[in-house]
């Protein structure tokens, strides 16, 4: 039997199916309330439950007391509706609502998925979890004061690991290890969630993104988590490489594409070889956009990739209309972070 939920002081309200969490439930619904651990241990997710019952779960004693258990609080990760409830709760409406940590983390997978890309997936410490927004990045912390950048490519409901889509860099050193001597097991240590870019579920405008080689990392991350939080806006994905074996996970925005009517899929070359046998766009990726619309002033657009592809994305796409605010990019912070990688 599902439970209705209303927060406070939003107002809003979803439903709870029997033998979930209010945390889950929450997320489920789009809804994005604090979190650190999601097993009770941190109280990073405290609420008051104004009206109704609940079972308060296995919250743990240091963060959930006795008398906190009198007064209504509840672990929103570990607490269970028995009734219809009203809950004061704090929601994140923001990045600054997120907390930056310094968190271990162990490799879990190493996948070569291109000559020059591999996919790295770190776990998480089995009572701790990151929460952060898609589009953010991590950095790794390394000796000598050393930090290497590199943005989230999964959705933040799977919070139990972190995705990671590294380019080898010729003399980068973190890069060279991780495709040479890094093995799964190792134990690593990083910040984050970092900066700006995200999506702004809150605007109804179509939606156009645009990525150069490794930035389909963070767009993959903002296309999942719009997919599931069943977001319908139009959703047109430019991906841009060199050549075919660059675009180097192409099932997936093709599947994307085969369940999604909203979301549709343009893949770009710009230096094809004959080996590729392409047949589809070519030339510069964000030229490809300006070919198939004549004005942006309706849309949002986010572009993720080299600097100079950026930028160049930036001009081109407000002088065919689309209004500055509607350009997502942090184009600063991504030249820094492809400097330190």
């Amino acid at each position: 039997m599902a439970h209705n939920v209303t927060l406070q002081p939003s107002g809003h309200t979803y439903a709870v199916p029997e033998d979930t969490t209010l945390l889950q439930a929450a997320l489920d619904a789009g809804l994005t309330l604090p979190y650190g651990c999601r097993n009770g241990a941190c109280g990073s997710c405290r609420g008051k439950i104004v009206s109704g019952q609940v079972d308060f779960g296995a919250a743990q004693e240091e963060a959930l007391s006795a008398a906190d258990r009198a007064q209504g609080i509840a672990l929103m990760c570990c607490a269970k509706p028995l009734s219809d409830l009203v809950v004061e709760a704090h929601e994140v409406s923001g990045l600054n609502d997120i907390p930056v940590r310094t968190m271990p983390c162990r490799v879990e997978e190493l996948r070569k998925v291109a000559q020059d890309v591999m996919v790295m997936r770190v776990k998480l410490p089995s009572n701790e979890r990151l929460q952060f927004l898609a589009g953010q990045y991590v950095e790794f912390l390394l000796p000598e004061g050393r930090r290497r950048a590199f943005s989230i490519a999964n959705p933040p409901h799977e919070d139990d690991v972190l995705e990671l889509h590294v380019r080898m860099i010729p003399g980068g050193k973190f890069t060279e290890q991780v495709f040479t001597t890094m093995k799964v097991k190792d134990i690593l240590r990083f910040e984050g969630p970092l900066g700006t870019l995200r999506l702004r579920e809150e605007s109804d405008k179509p939606i156009i993104m645009v990525a150069g080689g490794t930035g389909f990392a963070p767009i993959k991350a903002m296309i999942e988590h719009a997919i599931h939080n069943r977001i319908k806006r139009p959703i047109t994905f430019y991906w841009g490489a060199k050549n075919r074996a660059e675009l180097y996970l192409p099932e997936l925005p093709q599947q994307w594409v085969a369940t999604h009517p909203h979301i549709a899929y343009v893949p770009v070359l710009s230096e094809a070889t004959a080996a590729d046998a392409w047949t589809g766009r070519t030339g510069f990726v964000h030229q490809a956009v300006l070919e198939d619309f004549a004005d942006l002033f309706a849309h949002q657009a986010y572009v993720c990739g080299a600097p100079v592809m950026v930028e160049a994305a930036q001009r081109d796409f407000l002088a065919r209309g689309l209004p500055p605010e509607e350009f997502f990019a942090d184009i600063f912070s991504y030249a820094a972070k492809a400097e330190k990688k």
